[in-house]
């Protein structure tokens, strides 16, 4: 198994190219996340972090660089192959939620599951395992619109995990949440990661949230400006020695 699971080399984002107003968003990043690892980019507004993670959940392509997949390289991959990689082994939190709106809680859950074929029992005894692991079991029947922000956000989590993930791509999850349903998403994105082992990449303006990640790289303007531990991993480390 791959001890690797994100390698982007010398990754290139230009928009626009070639006209007179072309847009160099990405330049030369290069960074590697180990597999089980939870990492967070922080940046500022326009720094091409949600850029960057659109380039890694394979919703854009690079101008140029590569970008290998957990041991497979995917940048000359069909849009096919890429919605396949998208669906079976990325899993997606926007602050938006970008839930369906005339679907309740637990068919959203089973959506993806859906497109990868899971037949209708395992569908629905999984999309129940999962609300109940974010504690939204009383909840599975409402529509979106019934549900406060932290709980659709918790919806929204569910479904990310729907197809058992090899990474979760989480983009600035709690930046339309209260500070204390915030804390309660956050809970729940350390719990996954503890019980799961699942790679998660947190996008953030937000040092606080940062702070609590296994490794913090930030962007600016388009380039990786450094990289250091957290200081809850600092120590825990030395809490080890």
């Amino acid at each position: 198994m791959n001890e690797i699971m994100i390698d982007v080399r010398d990754l290139v984002k230009k928009f626009y190219i070639g006209s007179p107003n072309e847009l160099l968003i990405l330049k030369n990043i290069s960074l590697t996340v180990k597999r089980g690892e939870f990492i967070s980019i922080v940046g500022a507004s326009g720094s091409g972090k949600s850029t960057l993670m659109n380039v890694i959940g394979a919703l854009d392509r690079p101008t140029s660089g590569e970008y290998i997949l957990d041991g497979t390289s995917i940048q000359d991959m069909s849009d096919n192959e890429l919605s396949d990689i998208r669906n079976k082994k990325i899993g997606f939190v926007f602050q938006t939620f970008n839930l369906i709106p005339r679907s309740s809680a637990i068919k959203n859950v089973e959506l993806p599951m859906l497109y990868a074929g899971v037949n209708k029992k395992e569908r629905r005894e999984k999309a129940e395992n999962l609300l109940e692991l974010v504690g939204m079991a009383d909840r599975m029947h409402h529509l979106p619109n019934e549900l406060s922000g932290g709980q659709k956000q918790r919806v929204a989590i569910s479904r990310a995990l729907s197809n058992e993930p090899a990474i979760m791509l989480v983009d600035e999850p709690t930046g339309s949440l209260d500070s204390d349903t915030g804390r309660m998403v956050m809970d729940i994105f350390h719990k996954i990661h503890e019980t799961k082992g699942t790679t998660i990449v947190l996008i953030t303006h937000n040092d606080e949230l940062a702070d609590e990640t296994d490794r913090i790289i930030t962007i600016k303007d388009g380039r990786i400006l450094g990289e250091k531990k957290s200081p809850h991993l600092q120590m825990s480390e030395l809490k080890g020695r």
